[in-house]
């Protein structure tokens, strides 16, 4: 939960520039830090799952922050069987964003962030090495890989972090400039 509250505390703030815009309209920046809050507290957590799970469009990036929603739900029930549900949700969900925009870092970032944290008996986090490459193969690539400087910022610091990296990525990581 380290990794994803340090990702989360820098996304918020860009959110916080937006403030007072309308969030029916699913601002992905909005969207950053209602995660950030969702994931730090419950009541938080239940108002962002209720709104995200209103949207019904099929923008990749939004459907990931749907389901990362769908994922931190599963903190707060207590019920094993509705954890079970939110986590097979938000893989499906992912899924789907995935199939949309393949190459799309973000998306592989959240999910990837997401399945790290998911009991590995459970069977949820089998894109794990695919979504690594993608998110390391977007921060070498940057500018030219679109990331803004602050994502791409967040995410390198983030794999850099922990236990997410091997010795060698780490070493590509450290050369990326932002």
């Amino acid at each position: 939960m380290k990794i994803l509250f340090l990702f989360m505390v820098m996304l918020v703030l860009p959110a916080m520039s937006e403030a007072g815009s309308d969030t029916s309209q699913y601002k992905i920046a909005e969207l950053r830090g209602l995660y950030l809050k969702a994931t730090q507290d419950e009541e938080a957590g239940k108002e962002f799952h209720k709104f995200m799970d209103k949207y019904n469009g099929n923008h990749p990036v939004i459907l990931a922050y749907k389901a990362a929603s769908e994922a931190s739900m599963a903190k707060y029930v207590w019920n094993p069987y509705s954890k079970l549900k939110h986590l097979k949700t938000s893989a499906s969900i992912f899924e789907k964003a995935v199939k949309l925009d393949k190459d799309e870092p973000e998306i592989r970032f959240l999910r990837f962030t997401v399945e790290h944290y998911v009991p590995r008996y459970l069977k949820l986090s089998e894109h794990l090495n695919e979504d690594k490459k993608i998110i390391i193969n977007s921060l070498k690539n940057y500018p030219a890989s679109g990331l803004s400087p602050g994502l791409a910022k967040i995410m390198r610091d983030i794999m850099l972090s922990e236990d997410l990296t091997s010795e060698d990525e780490k070493k590509i990581l450290r050369n990326v400039r932002i």
